[in-house]
């Protein structure tokens, strides 16, 4: 008993100095030169070890063991990690040599620094054996795969190296590269790691694996050995030069030539709060959004890229949810003229923004775009324009307050204000929650939609509550939308709806087998209203089945109930439409399959088929990738809709196929190609696309796109037909740190 008893005490033991580890970042007397190579002065650096796993399992320490060091100077943090492996001859995963790889089978080791030690926003920093780097940004605690973001650039510096048994990541990382106070002692950090040869995911704090990996709850401290100060002067310079030449060709217009030059500004007020400026910037798209087949009845979601927008986006962006959201930055120069139903996109002269931290509690963003008019359709010059404030309450809660502005200044007489407002306002209040331990998170809002057209109704409302623990979770969701609520700045996917959503899963974890976990759920989800009732609903039995391999399988087995208060044709062919006031029950199968992506070739199949309104629907949709490392990977995305419906509404088969070709020369040279046949807008699209990245994050891009009239003959082959449009893109960027 007495043995028993020492055993279990030392267990304990050992598990609190697991848990109580900290690092400190030491100075080091001159710059550390990145290469890969374990130099002298790593010897007096901290060291962050006893890794844990987080995947397959999140009880015990790490099979291939992590070692992380850290030391600063004047200008730079520096990150040593030496990656160790059981396998000295093993080969490691990379999808291709471009910047920003993302996915959980690809090698790599990743820092993150909680600056403020609010333990909601934090820098991200990784690097891959072959030396691929990427930097990101994580908000609203890493409560979700939507709060991690990739799409944030900025400059710093590293290197990897491999060894036998191991491999060697270090980096640089400017200090005015960060957002931070100065004298602070202590910042929050961790450190974790991919490895494709087990599938294991461990890190230095240790995570429970119903979080995310990148988890801001369980963050450990890091302390400075003397007060952090400022780095210097925090301004970059941010120019470019554009050239394109396009034609339509449907139209029969002459060839449009176009030069276009502007620049940004970045520039730090404070140690946390930033400013960022653009003349004339350009944003157009060289990396066009994936087409889709669109079956829906409401507005497609595509998220900003834009680099202008990114950094603090969550200031702006995460108001409401996904389907109802009072700004959305893409909106920004484009209106809709409703005279003939097209977008219409428009000059911005100039814009400017401020965000990040005023001081430890309280982020503050604002922002002001000018977009210059379009006489050609009476629509005049708007000023958009936000203010959010977001107050830190309790450990990593908040409350966020927000208004939307969207304003015109000239005189009604010189447009037409029949077919455009003069002003938009949205504003509201959003409280989000999010528990120490991250097991409970949740929101609250309420916003509110005003013009000079005074209306009942415009407003919307919602909570969400999640709580999750290893062995189950519950999600549940509820929101009202009035029915003229319509920021003209925002996204609402619907209007004049009351909603109630719930999902509960249940996991279970093999001790053995191949097997990581699986388990069953029940879901459900109803919308309606006042006038109609019940518009939709469905109610949803789930299996999901995750294999310790990364491959990964989920089942739905789908009742639900649509009434049309529009009339809607479900062919997506545009020919006639079922009724207004019909509904339809129907019962389906959702599933969806994803492969072992640390092979060569791998895959991901979906299907969503079965009774389909008054008809039938069998659908495949798809992904198959052919990796051939470093340089790059083929794949095909694929969409299959065969739609049968009684006469006289059409029958149709839709298809949508897009090869991509992506060839990364080395580390700055990249070359990509695509072609995006879609059925059901007897479209071909071919976009290809050459980047240089010359210095860092400073690149050119030379992008030819071509559109075509193309149809699938009798014999399954696509047929080409005259082209469409056809455009040339040439355009550089420089990133200057003065």
């Amino acid at each position: 008993m007495l043995r028993k008893n020492l055993l279990l005490i030392g267990f304990y033991l050992l598990f609190q100095s697991l848990w109580a580890q900290d690092i400190t970042f030491k100075r080091v007397n001159s710059p550390i030169e990145i290469d890969g190579v374990i130099d002298d002065a790593w010897s007096k650096a901290d060291s962050a070890y006893n890794w844990m796993q987080y995947f397959p399992f999140d009880s015990s320490l790490a099979v291939n063991q992590s070692v992380a060091k850290v030391l600063f100077d004047d200008k730079n943090i520096y990150v040593l990690g030496i990656l160790y492996s059981t396998n000295k001859d093993r080969e490691y995963v990379t999808p291709s040599l471009r910047r920003d790889f993302r996915g959980a089978a690809n090698d790599n080791f990743t820092v993150i620094f909680d600056t403020f030690q609010d333990r909601t926003n934090a820098f991200t920093f990784g690097i891959n054996p072959f030396g691929v780097r990427r930097e990101g940004l994580v908000a609203n605690g890493g409560t979700g795969e939507s709060s991690f973001s990739l799409d944030w650039d900025n400059v710093w510096r590293g290197e990897a190296k491999q060894y036998e048994g191991y491999w060697v990541a270090e980096m640089a990382i400017p200090l005015n590269t960060l957002r931070f106070n100065e004298g602070q002692t202590e910042w929050n950090i961790n450190f974790y790691r991919i490895d494709s040869e087990s599938a294991e995911r461990s890190s230095w704090a240790p995570i429970s694996r119903n979080f995310t990996l990148f988890n801001l709850a369980a963050l450990k401290i890091a302390k400075w050995e003397e007060p952090t100060k400022k780095s210097g002067k925090n301004l970059s310079f941010i120019p470019y030069i554009s050239a394109n030449s396009g034609r339509n060709f449907e139209t029969n217009t002459e060839a449009n030539h176009r030069f276009n030059a502007g620049f940004d500004i970045k520039y730090g007020l404070t140690p946390g709060l930033n400013l960022d400026l653009t003349v004339n910037p350009d944003f157009s798209q060289v990396e066009v959004d994936q087409q889709v087949t669109n079956l829906d009845r409401f507005e497609i979601f595509f998220p900003e890229r834009r680099q202008f927008f990114l950094e603090n986006a969550d200031l702006f962006s995460n108001y409401g949810n996904r389907g109802t959201r009072p700004f959305f930055s893409r909106r920004i120069g484009v209106s809709r003229d409703e005279s003939t139903g097209q977008n219409i996109e428009s000059a911005i002269p100039f814009g400017a923004r401020i965000s990040g931290k005023a001081n430890d509690n309280l982020r503050v963003g604002i922002l002001s775009m000018q977009v210059a008019e379009d006489q050609s359709a009476s629509l005049p010059s708007y000023n958009y324009s936000m203010v959010s404030l977001q107050q830190k309450v309790f450990a990593r809660s908040n409350i966020s307050a927000f208004l939307v502005n969207k304003q015109t200044f000239q005189s009604p007489e010189e447009y037409s204000d029949s077919l455009y407002n003069a002003w938009d306002r949205t504003f509201g209040v959003d409280y989000n929650l999010a528990s120490a331990d991250n097991r409970i998170t949740g929101k609250f809002f309420y916003h509110r939609n005003i013009n000079q057209v005074a209306v009942d109704s415009a407003f919307a409302a919602g909570i969400e509550m999640q709580y999750s623990v290893p062995q189950w979770s519950l999600d549940m969701r509820s929101q009202v939308v009035g029915a003229n609520y319509a920021p003209e700045v925002g996204f609402v996917r619907r209007t004049d709806i009351r909603q109630l959503a719930m999902t509960y899963r249940r996991s279970f974890f093999p001790s053995q087998g191949e097997i990581q976990r699986h388990g069953p759920g029940f879901d459900f989800d109803m919308v309606g209203n006042d006038t109609y009732g019940f518009l939709d609903w469905d109610v949803n039995l789930l299996y999901d089945i995750f294999w310790k391999s990364s491959a990964r399988f989920s089942l739905r087995l789908r009742r639900q109930y649509t009434y049309l208060f529009n009339g809607f044709d479900p062919s997506g062919t545009d020919g006639l439409p079922l009724p207004a006031n019909s509904e339809y029950t129907n019962n389906l199968l959702i599933a969806r399959y994803e492969s072992d992506e640390r092979k060569k070739i791998s895959f991901n199949l979906s299907t969503r088929s079965g009774e389909y309104f008054n008809g039938t629907r069998i659908n495949l949709e798809g992904s198959v990738q052919w990796r051939y490392q470093p340089l790059g990977f083929t794949s095909i995305d694929f969409a299959f809709n065969r739609i049968r419906l009684p006469r006289p509404y059409n029958d149709s088969n839709l298809f949508l196929i897009g090869p991509r070709f992506d060839f990364t020369f080395s580390k700055k040279m990249f070359w990509t190609t695509f072609v995006q046949y879609n059925s059901q807008i007897d479209n071909v699209n071919i976009n290809s696309r050459l980047q240089w990245r010359f210095a860092p994050v400073s690149d050119i891009f030379l992008v030819y796109t071509d559109n075509y009239l193309a149809e699938m003959n009798p014999d399954g082959f696509i047929e080409f037909g005259p082209s469409k449009s056809r455009a040339i893109v040439f355009k550089m960027t420089y990133w200057l740190n003065l």
